[in-house]
């Protein structure tokens, strides 16, 4: 059974490939190393059942021959990156989906998508339901990522209707762990980094804006329980249990042993969401799967992770 991972090099990416070939099935990685890391899959360079492929989604994939899935997790995914990369994300997330699907549909695979709680945009929903079509400002400074991923929902969704792909849509929330990169702007990096080196806790705005935060072995068995047993509708994958920054910073700040006060840097950017957690009914129900690894034993190996990559730096 042969599988097929699109951004196999990022973070989450190559989590999923180490779990599919664990699970004893033979896995092509495609990765254009845009936003993935070489790294990331270097323990894998003699594995005999992988094999990586260097390629811009953008432009039809040249993977050939028959496969059981294939997972579409290619995207700039951080704040700092699609910033960065904003005309890149749109065609990933319109483009890139598109290539994808063809690519499921020559393969006879399952397409299972890759898209975001940021469709929800601000919300005014809490919990966040998939039935919750979202609060998006479709041309402000978040658009190039939330509406991409909208975008690439409605075309997965389209090609389910029109060709009858099987695919599987997954609503990823905040995940964490290790081989996340220490700069790319999301927040549990960033505050290990600064718990590590003994500096303040930076926020925007006041710190009461929530998150949660799912540790990443538990989003890839999601992913994996979405692929054999979901359906063609959207699943929320997060942990429902919330966290305002401020909240999170006292967690890392004890686990990390390290890190003074909160500071505030700068207000609340522009449509940055207020709240976020899921409701996870659909996946605990039809999935069978919920998030167990609470923040305070994911935290660990993701601190030793940072560490690694500070003293690598220094």
């Amino acid at each position: 059974m042969r599988a097929v991972v699109l951004g196999g090099a990022g973070f989450i990416g190559s989590h999923l490939v180490d779990r599919l070939l664990a699970d004893g099935l033979e896995v092509v990685a495609v990765d254009s190393y845009l936003t993935g890391r070489r790294e990331n899959l270097a323990h894998l360079s003699s594995a005999p059942r992988f094999r990586i492929v260097e390629h811009d989604v953008c432009r039809p994939i040249p993977v050939v021959g028959p496969a059981a899935v294939v997972f579409n997790l290619a995207s700039p995914a951080s704040p700092s990156d699609y910033e960065r990369l904003a005309l890149e994300t749109l065609e990933v997330g319109s483009s890139g989906t598109r290539n994808a699907l063809d690519l499921a549909r020559a393969a006879g695979a399952v397409l299972v998508h890759a898209s975001t709680s940021e469709v929800y945009g601000d919300p005014l929903e809490h919990p966040q339901r998939e039935s919750y079509f979202g609060n998006v400002n479709p041309i402000g400074p978040r658009a190039c990522y939330d509406e991409a991923k909208r975008f690439a929902e409605a075309l997965v969704s389209t090609y389910a209707r029109v060709h009858r792909t099987p695919v599987r849509i997954a609503r990823i929330f905040n995940t964490y762990g290790p081989r996340m990169r220490v700069d790319d702007g999301r927040v549990i990096p960033a505050f290990v980094a600064q718990a590590i080196r003994g500096e303040d806790f930076t926020v925007f705005g006041d710190g009461l804006q929530t998150r949660s935060f799912c540790y990443v072995d538990d989003l890839v068995e999601g992913l994996i329980a979405l692929w054999h047993r979901g359906d063609a509708l959207p699943f929320n994958l997060g942990n429902p249990h919330e966290f305002t920054l401020l909240e999170l910073a006292d967690v890392v700040r004890r686990v990390a042993k390290g890190g003074g006060k909160v500071r505030s840097v700068r207000p609340l950017p522009e449509n940055d969401p207020k709240q976020r957690r899921p409701d996870i009914s659909r996946a605990r129900s039809l999935l069978g799967w919920e998030s167990r690894v609470p923040l305070e034993r994911g935290l660990p190996p993701t601190i030793e992770w940072v560490r690694r990559q500070l003293r690598a730096r220094d």
